[in-house]
């Protein structure tokens, strides 16, 4: 199992929206940084959890739990110019974005804040602070241990 970190504005897509879409989850679209892509599309797997960040907002931090339940395949926002994630470069034969859909695993009983996860040493080399820009990063088990274990204290 592999274990992921992923970011999302609120305002725009939140945990419980997340939540609200049940087991079958959504489509984590709309990504248009190639690294980014290239985890989603070469590296997750049905059943690895992902860390939900809440990010541009005023209560910055991990609020919770996601599992991916489908692989990659062609993110659909690429191919249609009403959309804001279009490419004009991308075709049905030759796409060159990808996503994967995550479900709700669960909610954490208190947000681990950006400021929690910098204090602690122990997650010092954590690809949200080395690699802070990316939207989608993989996270060491140890890592996801230990934010699971502070999101868990109430």
């Amino acid at each position: 199992m592999n274990y992921w970190l992923v970011k999302s504005e609120p305002d725009d897509f939140s945990l419980n929206d997340l939540k609200a879409k049940g087991s079958k989850g959504e489509g984590w679209n709309g990504v248009r940084n190639y690294q980014a892509r290239n985890f989603m599309r070469d590296d997750m797997r049905v059943g690895d959890l992902v860390l939900f960040y809440h990010s541009s907002c005023k209560s910055v931090g991990v609020v919770g739990i996601a599992r991916v339940v489908r692989a990659a395949y062609p993110d659909p926002t690429q191919f249609d110019p009403h959309s804001a994630y279009y490419d004009a470069k991308a075709t049905n034969n030759t796409p060159r974005w990808y996503q994967v859909d995550i479900a709700f695993e669960s909610k954490f009983n208190s947000l681990v804040s950006l400021q929690t996860i910098k204090s602690h040493p122990e997650l010092s080399e954590i690809a949200l602070i080395t690699r802070s820009r990316l939207s989608v990063m993989p996270i060491e088990p140890a890592h996801f241990h230990i934010i699971k274990a502070l999101g868990s204290m109430s």
